[in-house]
């Protein structure tokens, strides 16, 4: 027998309706004769509503309790969610992380996966059950309960599909992938297939149908992945290793990642191992960095050094640079909380020429200041002020007739 896992995210869990509707998925895939594993988010909002609550009561929560917080969440999904289905008249059994063997590092609320035990997964499978497992998820090897970071769920599935290589199908609320947010740009195009590599810097990049660290896991384990609407039966997105002809379409989508800040180091001493310190120093702190910028200043005896991190951690890692700055003698720190990424992603660009000058001519003509730009063989990315970040996206779909069948 195959193995399928299904997740279902938020909002396709949010009330008793649709909580049915996916148990109805599930069974249907049993009696087609797979073996059904579910992995279910939170309802609704209810991971937004409980960080709300954290930080009423403080405003700075420990990051433990705040796992032991959010935890709950899916805790109840999957209570609900098994009951859904012995309703309909088959059996299921819910399972928190913890208690499938979903191990992870110690990061609270980021924490990563080191393993997982599937035999209790494989048993309750062979005794004819739907298993529904918690998503976003673990524990540490003390038992510490931890969360994977927002989109956790995603990787959650995967994860479990490579363990039991299985197929994974995340049904969520749109029907696909598409070349841009819909939302920004209507004539957003749905795509067939993706590959792993496009896909991984879509999600990394702003794309909020999947989490990427759920690609990373799909492609060192080559995991199908189909991404599908929770709503209909239209076939969706597959993200597969390979996609024919794949080099020959330049630019496959725009993302836009919204809320982002930057830090600046101003007069920073340029002097061997001082960037290696700040950055060490961001790390112990459990700081993400996404863009490092650097630029000389005063005759080369100083730099100011930049880097760009999510506006949720800016003012922890402004704080630390300014405790940095006091030690290594940095004249100030500065930091710009409304900026926003936009960012062409496709394998072609390797093979073809023009296209880093076609997209700051696209922004240039729509007025669109870039602030930097950061480049890899198949990303091209531009930092703008969050004002223009929606424009900016519309005006490059447009520049690369994404609406177009390519």
């Amino acid at each position: 027998m195959s193995i399928i896992v299904q997740k279902f995210g938020g909002s396709s869990v949010a009330d008793a309706e649709k909580i049915h509707r996916a148990a109805r998925r599930a069974i249907k895939a049993k009696l087609d004769g797979h073996q059904v594993v579910m992995v279910v988010s939170a309802m609704g909002k209810t991971t937004d509503k409980l960080v709300a609550l954290a930080h009423e009561v403080n405003p700075n929560p420990p990051r433990r309790e705040m796992d032991m917080l959010l935890t709950t969440g899916e805790q109840v999904s999957i209570s609900l969610m098994a009951m859904a289905i012995q309703a309909a008249g088959h059996e299921a059994i819910s399972f928190t992380g913890g208690q499938i063997g979903m191990i992870t590092d110690a990061s609270h609320t980021r924490a990563r996966i080191r393993s997982i035990d599937a035999d209790r997964i494989h048993r309750e499978l062979d005794a004819g059950r739907i298993v529904i497992v918690a998503g976003f998820q673990g524990v540490t090897e003390e038992g510490a309960l931890t969360t994977l970071g927002r989109g956790g769920s995603d990787t959650t599935a995967v994860a479990l599909a490579a363990v039991l290589r299985a197929v994974c199908e995340i049904y969520t609320d749109v029907d696909g992938v598409y070349t841009t947010d819909p939302r920004i740009v209507p004539q957003a195009r749905k795509m067939k297939e993706i590959n792993y590599d496009e896909m991984l810097e879509l999600a990394s990049l702003g794309a909020k149908v999947m989490h990427s660290r759920s690609i990373e896991f799909g492609k060192k384990y080559n995991v199908p992945i189909h991404v599908r609407s929770s709503l209909t039966d239209t076939e969706g997105t597959m993200i597969v290793a390979q996609t024919a002809g794949m080099e020959d379409i330049v630019v496959r989508g725009v993302t836009l990642k919204r809320d982002l800040a930057r830090v600046i180091l101003i007069g920073v001493p340029n002097q061997p191992g001082i960037a290696s310190r700040i950055f060490a120093r961001i790390a112990e702190n459990k700081l993400v960095v996404d863009d490092i910028i650097q630029n000389i200043v005063e005759h080369a005896s100083e730099a100011n050094i930049g880097f760009t991190t999510s506006k949720a951690d800016a003012r922890e890692a402004r704080m630390v640079c300014e405790q940095l700055a006091r030690e290594i003698g940095v004249r100030s720190v500065e930091l710009d909380e409304d900026l926003a990424k936009v960012s062409i992603v496709g394998v072609g660009m390797k093979t073809h020429t023009g296209v880093a000058a076609k997209m700051f001519q696209a922004l240039a003509d729509a007025r669109i200041n870039i602030q930097n730009i950061t480049t890899s063989e198949i990303v091209i990315s531009c930092i703008v002020a969050a004002a223009d970040g929606e424009k900016a996206v519309q005006v490059l779909h447009r520049a690369f007739e994404l609406d177009k069948e390519q």
